[in-house]
């Protein structure tokens, strides 16, 4: 019998242990390691940081779902790991610590043949002076990464509107709170549907409204921007976000790094050098990612962490991290198999991997402070990852291969996103966007480095629509509810 360990129970991680129960059966063991108790559908906590959806509404419990599924439950985090045994074990384990399940503090070394490591990210709102405390509750702004987080948005949102309704004028900041942040998408989201819900409560003419991001441009989205069609013509997302923006009475600042926050007001440093600040009533500002801060040692007990994870934190997989010049990376040069290159037993799928280099093209003030986006790994290329590498263990276990069988690279694949600006079963609206492939390929698709047939976006009640419709599929997809494989990760 083989154990496979999957560390993380997100996007990434919970696609792993759903496949990897129904691949493997009972004659091998799938063990879930994860810090939560319940499994959250993140893109729909921005409804629930308006108020429009409740935390019960995008999460579950994670227990009777594997208990279901035939994989072991441990409520813990992983602290490090010893991929070569030690010396009083010979196989490799990870020790975690329990967070829940009346073993709170209580650690243990957990024996693995295979692990994926499904983390996600540490949300390091400590980055930023003033942004949050290491449960992202700040004393100055709110956060959605969490359905928790979400839920106090939601009060501090509706606080704002009360003293809107009394004739106080309040200003809305939203957006990155680091120069380093990824998933402006969230964000993104976040200020539209603010947006769409004062002008539902009728105060939006109560309300200045500002988008704060370390984007170069708008439409960045960490992905160096795009060209898509879109009824019939080709735009890109330069132009798609500043008539969206426009259009809705939404001021911005870009190529910014919010150095500080403090209370009702932000410091920050532009592309150009430039300090200044941002007054608010209500912020949101996402935190950049790090690792989840594993440990790794060898046999004898040496910290060998710098051969499992880079200096972020998150793992080292089979990518080409050599290049330091924009001028010289290549879509080749991000991971196909996802496996680490050191130890072949293990695998790092989702956030947890390294990624070799930004897609966005790196910049820096003239004050040397880095302000570039780092490329977005969440939903459904996380699914795909988790997906792949799970079904190469899968095929490792099963004696068919001594090597990974199926490939799942962010410069071969594509995805497609569906971002609400407003929830309403007739006012609403959502941008439906497909990108092919997610990592730009410029010799394959010379001047918009991206199959424009593959690359499109649509705007309107329809998508919203399909978003909440994605919203119940997924939970359900999730909830390993009879047909699930049916519905596309």
């Amino acid at each position: 019998m083989a154990r496979l360990v999957i560390l993380g129970a997100g996007v990434a991680g919970h696609t792993a242990a759903s496949f990897a129960t129904k691949w493997l059966g009972s004659e091998h063991e799938v063990v879930v390691v994860t810090p939560n108790s319940k499994w959250n559908w993140i893109p729909s906590n921005i409804w629930v940081g308006v108020g429009e959806m409740t935390k019960e509404d995008v999460t579950f419990d994670l227990a009777p779902v594997y208990e279901k599924a035939g994989a072991v439950y441990k409520q813990a985090k992983a602290v490090s790991l010893n991929p070569e045994g030690s010396a009083n074990s010979v196989k490799p384990f990870v020790t975690i610590e329990y967070t829940g399940q009346g073993k709170d503090g209580k650690t243990e070394e957990l024996e693995y043949d295979y692990l994926i490591n499904a983390t996600g990210p540490k949300l390091n709102f400590a980055a930023t002076p003033g942004l949050g405390d290491a449960n992202g509750l700040g004393e100055f702004t709110v956060s959605v990464c969490t359905a928790d987080h979400a839920v106090h948005a939601a009060h501090e949102l509706e606080k704002c509107i009360e003293k809107m309704r009394a004739g106080e004028r309040q200003t809305f900041l939203i957006g990155t709170g680091h120069g380093l942040c990824t998933c402006q998408g969230a964000a993104f989201e976040y200020i539209f549907n603010i947006e769409h819900k004062l002008k539902e409560d009728g105060v939006r003419d109560m309300a200045d409204m500002v988008w704060i991001s370390n984007e170069s441009f708008l439409g960045d989205f960490g992905m160096g921007g795009l060209h898509f069609k879109m009824g019939g013509f080709i735009t890109s997302s330069k132009v798609f976000a500043e008539s969206l923006y426009s259009e809705r009475g939404i001021d911005w600042i870009i190529g910014a790094h919010v150095s500080k926050v403090e209370a009702g007001k932000v410091t920050y440093e532009t592309l150009d050098g430039a300090i200044d600040e941002q007054e608010f009533d209500f912020a949101m500002l996402i935190p950049p990612f790090a690792g989840a801060g594993m440990k790794a040692y060898a046999k004898d007990g040496s910290d060998i962490t710098g051969t499992l994870f880079a200096p972020n934190g998150m793992m080292k997989v089979d990518a080409d991290y050599s290049k330091t010049s924009y001028a010289a990376w290549e879509p080749k040069d991000w991971p196909r198999t996802l496996q680490n290159p050191t130890y072949k037993n293990i695998f790092a799928a989702g956030i947890a991997f390294a990624p070799p280099h930004p897609i966005s093209k790196p910049m820096s003030s003239p004050n040397g402070t880095a302000i570039t986006p780092t490329p977005p790994r969440t939903g459904m290329p996380s699914a795909m990852m988790g997906k792949a590498v799970t079904a190469s263990i899968c095929d490792m276990i099963h004696g068919k291969s001594a090597v990974p069988t199926h490939t799942s690279s962010m410069s071969e694949m594509g995805a497609a996103c569906v971002a609400s600006a407003g929830k309403g079963l007739f006012s609403g609206t959502a941008a439906a966007m497909t990108v092919f492939p997610i990592v730009p390929d410029y010799k394959k698709y010379p001047g918009t480095g991206r199959d424009i047939n593959g690359t499109t976006g649509e705007i309107g009640l329809a998508a919203h629509w399909v978003k909440h419709l994605l919203h119940h599929a997924f939970i359900y997809k999730a909830k390993l509810k009879p047909g699930w494989t049916l519905i596309p990760e």
